[in-house]
């Protein structure tokens, strides 16, 4: 037998759901059969599955321990990579995390170690977390592999629910630092549509709307200039795959050493240099109220502070 007390993260979702994801490795057909037979109960009476879990709720499994054990999988066991993470914020629901460039923001391939397995590593460790669990705490928005800075992560089912509907709704300010190839001198907010090619996974930026193209916008304020490079301050207004890239390029400002969007080599630098520097938050309540009218910023990288110091010296 296994009793289960329902925690914040796991109320608001039906039990059928809530058993599916505790008994991953169970059909849904064995599942129901044990409500129907009443060797699953909640709060002490038989259920249908169809019902909305509470917060202390109890789920009583009148199961074998070897039967519960088979249906769990090995996933309770999994021990996650354990590295330094730049946190920049945290409370109970969200964390905002510094990504390095050059680590992936998610997985692409099984074998690969993201952001992300980095997070579950450092929850697991401070024992926040463990593998099993019905919620997995994960990241509500993605960065380049090359791209710095900053990544929102939900550490709690209500912090990611909300910091999603955000982003979704572009309720949350995001600014990014780069620098360019040529003279730019005024503020200005470019728009356009994008289209993506998965096989070479590059964009191209059109004027017009087509079969296939996302509308994009793109703000941006010339932050100094050397007479050939410009430090640029972006607001990435939609968010869009290699957005501030392809439509930068596509005005003829390439981020500097972003061959793949017409950019030139530069001494000493593998790559471009981008990086998610400010995130503004609206005015919140609830689960993600300390957040409320929040500025956090990401201080840039050595590397793209070495370059912005040989570019334009001791001028910013």
């Amino acid at each position: 037998m296994k009793e289960i007390i329902v925690q914040n993260n796991d109320s608001g979702q039906r039990l059928d759901k809530f058993l599916q994801k505790y008994l991953r490795e169970a059909s849904k057909g064995f599942l129901y059969k044990m409500l129907r037979k009443k060797n699953i109960k909640l709060n002490g009476s038989q259920a249908e599955g169809k019902e909305i879990l509470a917060t202390g709720d109890q789920v009583i499994l009148y199961l074998a321990d070897e039967t519960i054990q088979k249906f769990r999988g090995d996933v309770a066991q999994q021990k996650y990579p354990q590295t330094e993470l730049a946190i920049l914020y945290e409370d109970a629901n969200v964390a905002l995390l510094d990504k390095p460039a050059g680590m992936l923001s998610q997985k692409a391939k099984k074998e690969d170690i993201s952001l992300v397995e980095y997070f579950l590593g450092y929850l697991q460790g401070r024992e926040e977390w463990q593998p099993g669990d019905t919620f997995t705490p994960g990241i509500c928005n993605r960065l380049d592999r090359n791209t710095s800075g900053i990544v929102i992560a939900g550490k709690s089912l209500a912090g990611s629910q909300k910091m999603s509907e955000l982003l979704k709704e572009r309720m949350v300010d995001k600014y990014y630092l780069t620098i360019v190839e040529g003279v730019m001198k005024k503020p200005e907010v470019i728009r356009g549509y994008l289209r993506k090619d998965s096989k070479t996974n590059q964009v191209a930026v059109y004027d017009q709307a087509g079969q296939g193209r996302s509308y994009i916008e793109t703000g941006y304020e010339p932050l100094m200039d050397n007479g050939s490079y410009t430090l640029l301050r972006v607001k990435l207004i939609t968010g869009k795959t290699h957005q501030i890239r392809g439509h930068l390029g596509s005005i003829g400002h390439p981020l500097l050493g972003d061959v793949k969007y017409g950019g030139m080599r530069y001494r000493g630098l593998s790559g471009y240099l981008l990086h998610s520097s400010e995130i503004y938050f609206p005015e919140l309540a609830g689960a993600c109220g300390e957040l409320s009218g929040r500025c956090v910023k990401a201080p840039l990288p050595q590397r793209f502070n070495r370059i912005k110091k040989e570019l334009f010296g001791g001028k910013i």
